[in-house]
C-alpha cells in the first residue's frame, strides 16, 4: 500500500479499514528520520524499541507477518548501503516481537563492482553478506528469507547455488509472483523446485506491457493492477501453492485502494473453488 504522507500509524489504519488483519513492517531504516518525527512518512526505525512497534500494530488490531530488509547484497559495504547490518537488526527485531520471518534479496548492483561480478562471484558475494545473519537469525529462532528480486535470485539455478552455498536452515525463500515473471523466471517451476522452501508469497500482477522488459528487469516495488487482470499466471500459481500445501503468510504488494480490495476478492474466490 502506498499513501504519501502520512504515518506509519495512519498507514495501519487503513489497512485494518479495508479488511486485513495482518501487514509486514516494510519501508525501514537506521536511526532517526525527520520525516517520521513530523508526521509525514511512513518509515519504521530498524533502532526503534521493537516493542513500540507492535504496540502500534496492536492498536491499529493488526499483527505482524514479517520484516523486510530487501538488501543491496552485490554491491560493496559502505555505511550508507543497505546491507548485512540492517538484516541483522531486522533480524533481532523480528527474534524480540516472536516474528517468524525476515525477507530480504540481493537487489540491483548499483556499482562497477557489483555490475561486473560474475555469476558465481555474486553467488558468493550474497553468501558472504548473509552469513552472519543467518549465525543470529538461527539462534533467535527467525528464518531469513530471500525473494526474487535481481538476476541471481530470478533465476532457479543461482537460487539454488545460493541455497547451497549458505547451507543454513535459517534460510527459506518468498515467492514474489510479479518479480519472478518479470526477470523471466517460471513461477511454476520455483514452487515445484523449491515448494518445501516457500514460507511467504509476495502477490503482484503485471500489465501486458511489461512483456517487453521481461529478463531486462529485475523486479518492482508495486503492482499497479489488481491480481488476475494481468500476465502473470495468478491463479495457477495460487493452484501450485495450494497442491504443494503452502501454508504460510501472504502479502499484497499492490498500490492504490480498488486495485488491493479488487485482488483480496480475487484470492478469495480462488480459495473458495
Amino acid at each position: 500500500m502506498v499513501e504519501a504522507f502520512t504515518t506509519l500509524e495512519n498507514q495501519l489504519k487503513t489497512i485494518k479499514s479495508w479488511g486485513f488483519s495482518n501487514a509486514d513492517i516494510t519501508d525501514n531504516s537506521d536511526g532517526a528520520c525527520l520525516g517520521a518525527a513530523y508526521g509525514f512518512t511512513s518509515l519504521a526505525s530498524l533502532d526503534a524499541n521493537p516493542f513500540d512497534l507492535k504496540r502500534m500494530f496492536d492498536n491499529a488490531g493488526l499483527a505482524i507477518s514479517s520484516v523486510c530488509a530487501h538488501a543491496e547484497l552485490l554491491d560493496p559495504t559502505v555505511p550508507w548501503r543497505y546491507g548485512t547490518a540492517q538484516i541483522i537488526k531486522a533480524v533481532k527485531i523480528a527474534g524480540a516481537l516472536g516474528i517468524k520471518h525476515v525477507i530480504t534479496s540481493e537487489g540491483d548492483p548499483k556499482t562497477k563492482f557489483g555490475k561486473k561480478l560474475t555469476s558465481s562471484q555474486a553467488v558468493f558475494a550474497i553468501a558472504e553478506k548473509l552469513y552472519e545473519p543467518l549465525r543470529l537469525a538461527a539462534d533467535m529462532g527467525v528464518k531469513i528469507l530471500i525473494e526474487p528480486h535481481g538476476h541471481i535470485t530470478d533465476s532457479v539455478i543461482y537460487t539454488e547455488q545460493v541455497l547451497n552455498e549458505c547451507n543454513s536452515e535459517a534460510l527459506g525463500l518468498n515467492l514474489d509472483t510479479g518479480n519472478l515473471w518479470l526477470g523471466g523466471g517460471d513461477p511454476i517451476e520455483y514452487i515445484r523446485k523449491f515448494g518445501n522452501k516457500t514460507e511467504h508469497v509476495h502477490w503482484k500482477d503485471l500489465p501486458a506491457e511489461m512483456e517487453a522488459l521481461r529478463g531486462k528487469m529485475f523486479g518492482c516495488g508495486m503492482a499497479v493492477i489488481p491480481l488476475g487482470t494481468g500476465v502473470v499466471p495468478v491463479e495457477e500459481v495460487f493452484n501450485e501453492l495450494v497442491k504443494m500445501g503452502f501454508d504460510g503468510y501472504s502479502t499484497f504488494e499492490i498500490a492504490g485502494e480498488d486495485a488491493v480490495k479488487k485482488s483480496l476478492g480475487f484470492l478469495k474466490e480462488l480459495a473458495g473453488k
